[in-house]
């Protein structure tokens, strides 16, 4: 099977993570990410939306709630990568990150996109990005894709943030 042409994107229309501090969890993808709580049961689950969407991010603590990350070296999720409309949102989401204490990991500049990346407090990778146009993708001689990982100038791509109204 194949998806159909012309192409339609799949899009994953959520994820629902196992957090250990539910409030804590929901200040960070709330308060710092900048997604709306859209509801709540009680102190064990929660759900995120942007948009008016009801839910792109879901969190619970009901077999989770005090737990440790699992350790390095073991299988699981790499990272939830969040993409954002354009440069200047980007820009502005990394400055509340920045702003709120929580280092990056990395940052980069792959050709289609430009990506940092972070932990949330649960020790899960959340990547933050913006897909330049197809049209200024990378490609070789024969037009095949040639993404990068060169470096991004975090300082500049939060600079363009501050600058947008």
């Amino acid at each position: 099977m194949t998806i159909p042409q012309p192409v339609q994107s799949p899009m994953i229309g959520h994820v629902h993570l196992k957090v250990s501090d539910l409030n804590r969890a929901i200040a960070f993808y709330g308060e710092v990410l900048g997604f709306e709580l859209t509801q709540r049961y009680g102190d064990r689950a929660a759900f995120l939306g942007a948009g008016g969407y009801h839910h792109h991010i879901g969190l619970n603590t009901w077999d989770s709630l005090g737990a440790l990350p699992p350790p390095a070296g073991h299988t699981g999720l790499y990272h939830t990568a969040l993409l954002y409309p354009d440069r200047a949102a980007l820009g502005q989401v990394v400055a509340r990150v920045l702003e709120a204490g929580i280092a990056l990991e990395g940052a980069a500049d792959h050709g289609v996109s430009e990506a940092v990346y972070l932990r949330d407090p649960d020790g899960n990778g959340v990547e933050l990005y913006r897909d330049r146009p197809q049209a200024d993708w990378p490609r070789d001689h024969d037009g095949q894709l040639r993404m990068v990982n060169a470096r991004l100038d975090v300082a500049a791509l939060v600079e363009e943030g501050r600058s947008d109204p």
